[in-house]
């Protein structure tokens, strides 16, 4: 006969119904709730974790919003085996390293340290997702640098057997070009990756599309404005896909924060605020030391300084000039072209504002003073009255405060990035009942939403976490971590072989050169300067 007090079941039956032995953390506390001591805080714990999800369901019903993350994105239909895409990368530096790694090729140097990395660190899962990353069916046939040491790399890249999904087949060997002339003319070359300074897109782009070559572009798609109608009308003229370097619209939150405008959730939007806030060596643009302060390699019998400057002013030698171009007018527009660019489009993305018709600027040069022309404090506001709308921008190099991308409606308030919130105004006009029927609490967001949100990302240097906190990293896909810009360059070669049309297409590079350019305008002219859409140009 069985003792009494034994609680071992019989038959191996278990009484938390767990078939591997475990208690249930609902039977956990349920089992809490029977104790003297904590009976009535859990059963009031229970009790509220009740009405709460009763009531985000009942909101969630309402607005119509689901919290799924979007699927994975369907395998690409391939071309006939065998045929490839075949690309050729101008410019390989940071940006050009990150562009091929997306696309499928490492270096060795980055494999050994991405795997060091994983056994080092569990949460660094930078090699696992590269290794998931699809496989797009494309070879790196041309590599075009000025500077050799960058050209062998890239070349070592292009060539590595080891890709994505473990693909590990021979290819066609890249060849060096070093003038992109040469390169657009080659047989071997469908589409190219341009991720030079900014000086050179535009020149690259037209005579790319002049040669019947696909483009993806790095932002911004023009250092001045006499050169946007010229590359809009020459890929309109050639017919090529065109993708500009903005990943942002492959995030998860993008797709979402689209659901909640198309609903109206936030009422009537009359004012968004978006914001840069960096304080490292990289934020202002100082890439020719490494952490040790030791100077970077490159000289004039290295760098082809000549085709470097293309048609910019003929300056002497300078390796500071060559890393850190983003410091002078010759060769970028700094904080609008590459930082205020990213918050543009994102905004742009989601409610299609197109060209604001006023723009003024302000800032200056208040903490690095070591001969840059290009203001590190700059600040723009951008209107539009036929939206009875104004998009405002904030962004200095020297703080790193992380300040949000908030959309502000009359009935809530919708922040972007790598995660999404949505909160309700105390005066909203729509939630009015449910706020004083205490269905909804204003403190509380109204919407959460977190991809990936049960794991944890390792983010490894300041610039890692400033991109990701914009959703210019990675998003999650069906529960997996993929590479935004994989996504985005997947993308653009989806259209290639089946036709479409990309997110950042032509118009709205075009869009975007035109507004980096006006708030550009009114910063170096000190005035307000508008948009004429009939003849095209900025007054």
């Amino acid at each position: 006969m069985e003792n009494e007090n034994n609680t071992t079941p019989q038959n191996g039956a278990n009484p938390s119904g767990n078939p591997n032995g475990q208690v249930r953390r609902r039977d956990f506390l349920k089992g809490l709730a029977t104790l003297p001591v904590f009976g009535a805080f859990f059963y009031g714990l229970l009790q509220k974790r009740s009405q709460d999800h009763y009531k985000k369901n009942e909101i969630l019903a309402e607005l119509g919003i689901g919290q799924e993350a979007p699927a994975v994105l369907p395998q690409t239909t391939r071309k006939a085996a065998g045929e490839l895409i075949r690309l050729g990368i101008i410019g390989v530096g940071i940006r050009g390293e990150d562009l091929l790694r997306a696309a499928g090729f490492v270096h060795p140097e980055w494999l050994a340290n991405a795997k060091k990395a994983a056994q080092q660190n569990k949460l660094d899962k930078s090699l696992e997702d590269w290794l998931q990353q699809e496989d797009l069916n494309v070879a790196i046939t041309g590599v075009c640098e000025v500077f050799d040491q960058r050209a062998e790399r890239a070349l070592a890249i292009a060539n590595n057997n080891v890709r994505s999904q473990g693909s590990a087949g021979s290819l066609p060997q890249a060849k060096r070009y070093r003038d992109y002339h040469e390169m657009l003319q080659s047989n071997e070359i469908d589409a190219v990756l341009i991720a030079t300074p900014d000086h050179h897109h535009a020149p690259i782009t037209i005579a790319a599309a002049n040669a019947g070559k696909h483009v993806y572009c790095e932002k911004g798609m023009a250092r001045v404005e006499e050169e946007i109608n010229p590359v809009i009308a020459a890929v309109k003229k050639s017919g090529i896909v065109f993708q500009l370097g903005h990943q942002s619209p492959q995030n998860a939150c993008f797709t979402k924060a689209k659901e909640i405008v198309a609903k109206n959730l936030l009422g009537k939007i009359t004012l968004i605020e978006t914001t840069t806030n960096r304080n490292t060596p990289n934020g202002a643009w100082v890439r020719h030391l490494d952490a040790k302060g030791n100077p970077k390699p490159g000289s004039p019998e290295t760098i082809d300084w000549e085709r470097w400057l293309g048609s910019s002013p003929q300056v002497p030698f300078s390796i500071d000039r060559y890393y850190n171009w983003t410091k002078w007018w010759d060769y970028g527009t700094g904080l609008a072209n590459q930082l205020f660019s990213h918050e543009y489009d994102a905004v742009n993305q989601i409610l299609n504002l197109g060209i604001p018709q006023f723009a003024v600027a302000s800032g200056g040069v208040y903490f690095y003073k070591d001969g840059r022309e290009i203001p590190d404090t700059f600040q723009a506001v951008l209107e539009y009255p036929d939206r009875d709308l104004t998009l405002v921008y904030s962004a200095t190099l020297a703080n790193s405060r992380s300040r949000g991308r908030v959309f502000m409606g009359h009935d809530g308030a919708m922040e972007i990035g790598g995660a999404l919130t949505v909160t309700v105004d105390d005066d909203s006009t729509r939630y009015k009942n449910k706020i004083l029927a205490g269905i909804i609490d204003t403190s509380l967001p109204l919407i959460s939403y977190r991809p990936g949100a049960g794991g944890l990302d390792a983010i490894t240097s300041a610039s890692q976490k400033y991109y990701a906190s914009r959703g210019l990293i990675y998003t999650y896909r069906d529960g997996r971590r993929v590479d935004v810009t994989h996504l985005h360059i997947k993308e653009w070669l989806d259209c290639i072989r089946n036709g479409g049309t990309p997110s950042c297409h032509i118009e709205k590079g075009f869009e975007e050169a035109v507004t980096c350019q006006m708030i550009t305008k009114a910063y170096r002219e000190q005035r307000r300067v508008e948009w004429d859409p009939v003849k095209r140009r900025i007054v």
